[in-house]
């Protein structure tokens, strides 16, 4: 995105219950000609979108135990215009999908500067010529996105999932606060 897509009435909703990183990345945005709010939590994020709809906005995936992914068809209904850029620490397939699929425009992992999602705003279609891995997953990232598959499926209960996956539910939370395996 450059200069010429953004003004001064831009209106961009900043969702994340990181409030330095909120700070920290509203601050960039403003310096971008964005006019920024932040909510930390869901409640507070619809509150928000009630009062002054956005023209963008960007969501965290994990909104302190609550799920982003709930929030992304809440705030299309309010303004079915809205930009919706999913941000998360705890990426996966099943979840970028899950995004897309509910509505956003584009998902990044963390970490990501405010020029990466600039660009993730501005982009209208997908890539074609974007490059296949030749090398598959790892163990460790496939049991990642498994979990994550099955977490999705039971809509984010953790006793149900670790039931599924016949794991103890404490190894399950234990092996969900790591970071996801790279690639």
């Amino acid at each position: 995105m450059n200069d010429n897509d953004t003004s001064d009435s831009s209106n961009l909703l900043l969702v994340d219950d990181d409030a330095i990183f909120c700070r920290v990345l509203a601050q960039a945005l403003t310096r971008r000609g964005f006019v920024v709010s932040t909510a930390h939590a869901s409640a507070t994020a619809l509150l928000a979108v009630q009062t002054d709809p956005p023209e963008y906005v960007v969501l965290d995936l994990n909104l302190a135990g609550d799920s982003g992914l709930m929030l992304i068809p809440e705030l299309l209904t309010v303004e079915p215009a809205t930009r919706i850029v999913v941000l998360t620490g705890y990426a996966s397939i099943a979840t970028a999908v899950e995004a897309i699929k509910l509505g956003a425009v584009n998902y990044l992992p963390k970490p990501a500067d405010a020029d990466q999602i600039l660009a993730a705003f501005a982009v209208n279609s997908g890539d074609p010529a974007l490059p296949i891995n030749a090398r598959p997953l790892s163990i460790n990232r496939l049991e990642w996105e498994h979990i994550q598959r099955v977490l999705h499926d039971n809509d984010g209960n953790i006793s149900a999932t670790a039931r599924q996956l016949n794991m103890h539910r404490r190894t399950l939370q234990r092996k969900l606060t790591k970071r996801p395996a790279k690639f």
